[in-house]
């Protein structure tokens, strides 16, 4: 079986498309020693729409549908309300959609059963690379028993798809999701603009310094939305059944995206995988980016919780219309809270501004 499972994961990495050579160094192979990470290097601030240099917002990337999940477009600043515990804020920065995509795939790659996710989780991360255009910035990172950059942000997914390619055979069998996950948002605080992370994996977590609750602490600080695609739906329905370790891990998943705006998806099939990677490039290249300034006696360095609601101009809530004449309710996705900086000390915590 272990060779059987060896055999498969050569199969399955030899039938990844090469492409031309990375443009630097650091985008190396994975049979190096995995001892030192590389930093991820912010995007050029030319890239994206500066915030206002005078105020510290805070960031919201706000995607809005229908409720049969049908993209919005359209929209104005004035139909957004953005409420910060309840108070209502006023809107300092607006960015309609159809702007370029940041993303880090943050792709999970151990020998944790005999290498089998990790083929997986590579076959299912070089699929999202169909989604990007020309413009958009894409980052690979992976992680076993620690997180290691495989490559730095670049507009040339052939030099990711090459990356995956090369990998070779995963040296470690624990999945250090937790840690890895804290470490490339924290890292991406220097990213401005509109900014995601799409975790491929099992969402198993064996190896982390970091707890769950500590996680989402971190989740808290940042306004990079994450999505979650789960690797190991098919196997545990088919083989193995419910199990409450597995019901444990979709639901850590699903609340790292909620928490952030996101979403999480476990495809039962290949064939589903199209449409959820479409449907992740759509919910970012569609995002609006909101941003408001904290009053001062709001700065108390406590988290907050955010609510949008879309209204319309006679401040109701909006809705659409189809073109069959029926009429739908809108659903928003957006971050949860954030945390607020404090006055007194002028920490930077949890400033979009400070990015």
């Amino acid at each position: 079986m272990v060779r059987f499972r060896s055999l498969l994961l050569t199969v399955i990495l030899a039938a990844l498309p090469a492409w031309g050579a990375p443009s630097s160094p650091q985008h190396g192979s994975a049979q190096q020693p995995n001892t030192q990470v590389s930093p991820l290097q912010p995007v050029e601030a030319a890239q994206v729409q500066p915030y206002p240099s005078t105020t510290d917002l805070v960031n919201v990337d706000v995607m809005v549908t229908d409720d049969q999940g049908r993209i919005i477009g359209g929209l104005k600043p004035g139909n957004f309300r953005i409420l910060d515990d309840k108070q209502p804020r006023e809107i300092r920065y607006f960015a309609p959609p159809k702007t370029p995509m940041t993303v880090v795939i943050l792709m999970e790659y151990s020998s944790m059963s005999y290498q089998y996710y990790a083929a997986k989780s590579a076959y299912w991360g070089s699929r999202f690379l169909d989604e990007l255009e020309p413009e958009d910035w894409v980052a690979l990172v992976t992680y076993d028993l620690q997180s290691k950059v495989q490559v730095d942000f670049t507009h040339n997914n052939y030099a990711v798809r090459e990356a995956i390619a090369g990998l070779g055979f995963p040296t470690f069998r624990e999945t250090n999701l937790f840690d890895s996950l804290v470490d490339v948002v924290e890292r991406l605080e220097t990213v401005r603009g509109r900014k995601a992370v799409l975790v491929v994996g099992t969402g198993v977590n064996t190896f982390s310094a970091s707890t769950f609750d500590e996680v989402r602490r971190q989740l808290r600080k940042s306004d990079a939305i994450v999505f979650c695609v789960g690797t190991a739906e098919q196997e545990y329905v088919r083989f193995r059944g419910s199990t409450a370790g597995y019901a444990m891990t979709k639901n850590q998943l699903s609340a790292f995206a909620k928490q952030t705006g996101g979403i999480a998806y476990f495809p039962r099939f290949e064939g589903a995988l199209p449409e959820v990677f479409s449907s992740i490039a759509a919910l970012l290249r569609n995002a609006y980016t909101l941003a408001f300034a904290v009053p001062e006696d709001a700065r108390d360095g406590r988290y907050h919780r955010l609510k949008v609601e879309i209204v319309g101009p006679d401040g109701k809530p909006l809705r659409v219309q189809d073109k069959q004449g029926k009429w739908h309710k809108l659903e928003v996705m957006a971050r949860e809270g954030y945390i607020a900086p404090k006055a007194a000390s002028g920490s930077s915590e949890g400033k979009a501004g400070s990015r």
